[in-house]
């Protein structure tokens, strides 16, 4: 007998998806085991379709994982950003139900990336754009962006941030996979960066999704709030920057991250992810059936978490039966 789904139509927000054209294309740059893990895992929409169903997840939002597309080559990367795009559209079209599209960019190139963002929001239908923590060494809240911002604001776009290897990953990674580590300190780096150089100020209709569970923003909140009193420039409400921003809850919300993260945020502004296939699917049922059982949520913050709060976000699911 096949056990029940531990979700009832959850919406996942960290969904990661692999076309074989983007696995080509990561393996030729050298990126078969990326970021220190072992493989690319495997992915087609079949098997991401049944581990939805076997999880309980409705819809899943679709995004490239890090290193991204951009191996070095920006014309290479352009093309491989369109490519990818058109693909995760493509799916879209065939499942309009199942799947979304959080479009990928190529960059570090600027001028590339504002007119892909463009494409994909204006003639694709992206739900909404991907970007990784850093580009060449430059952190998402560096100024280099302000023309990027100033584009997705202005869409009141939905920007779904991910992780990827910090520009010095090899001399703090002590050669374990930069996943473990590296990833959640890159988040935290990133989302500072955005705060402390006021982004969100200035670009108040973006709508930022901060990846797993917040990373270890929870522990170092009051720590950056304390600095940033003492900083030269007009002040910066660290804890009201923070109380505004998305977060997912992949990988390992519980048992401690999720009741931290809720200090910060409420649940109306906590949303559910998965991060398959990067996180297998026989651990992505693991962790719902955590989530699903846990005292943390009540039932009616429960919903918010699952399903009610990504409605907000992307229109086109709310739609949706």
């Amino acid at each position: 007998m096949t056990p029940e789904p531990p979700l009832n139509g959850a919406i996942d927000v960290h969904a990661h998806f692999i076309t074989p054209r983007l696995r080509a294309a990561m393996g030729k740059a050298g990126h078969d085991g990326p970021d220190g893990m072992a493989a690319i895992p495997a992915w087609s929409p079949e098997e991401a379709l049944s581990t939805m169903d076997e999880t309980g997840i409705s819809t899943a939002l679709l995004s490239v994982s890090s290193p991204g597309v951009h191996y070095g080559d920006d014309g290479a990367a352009r093309d491989l950003a369109r490519a990818v795009n058109e693909e995760g559209a493509a799916l879209v079209r065939d499942h309009p139900r199942r799947f979304g599209l959080l479009a990928a960019l190529p960059l570090p190139d600027l001028p590339g990336a504002l007119a892909e963002s463009r494409r994909a929001i204006d003639e694709l239908g992206a739900d909404g754009i991907t970007l990784h923590t850093h580009y060449a060494g430059r952190h998402l809240g560096d100024p280099f962006y302000e023309p990027l911002m100033t584009e997705l604001d202005q869409r009141s776009a939905v920007v779904f941030v991910h992780p990827t290897s910090p520009p010095c990953w090899e001399a703090t990674s002590m050669a374990r996979p930069r996943p473990m580590l590296e990833f959640p300190f890159e988040t935290t780096r990133a989302v500072t960066h955005l705060i402390l150089n006021g982004v969100l100020d200035r670009y108040p209709r973006i709508r930022f999704i901060v990846p797993h569970a917040g990373a270890a923003l929870p522990a170092v909140a009051d720590r950056v709030a304390a600095f940033a009193l003492a900083m030269d420039g007009p002040p910066v409400d660290v804890l009201g920057a923070l109380r505004r921003l998305y977060y997912d809850l992949a990988v390992f919300p519980l048992p401690r991250l999720l009741p931290a993260l809720l200090t910060l945020a409420d649940t109306d502004h906590i949303l559910y992810g998965s991060d398959y296939p990067y996180t297998p699917d026989w651990v992505v049922r693991g962790l719902a059936e955590t989530l699903a059982s846990s005292a943390v949520l009540t039932a009616e913050q429960r919903q918010s978490v699952m399903h009610d709060t990504a409605a907000t976000l992307f229109p086109r699911l709310a739609a949706q039966p």
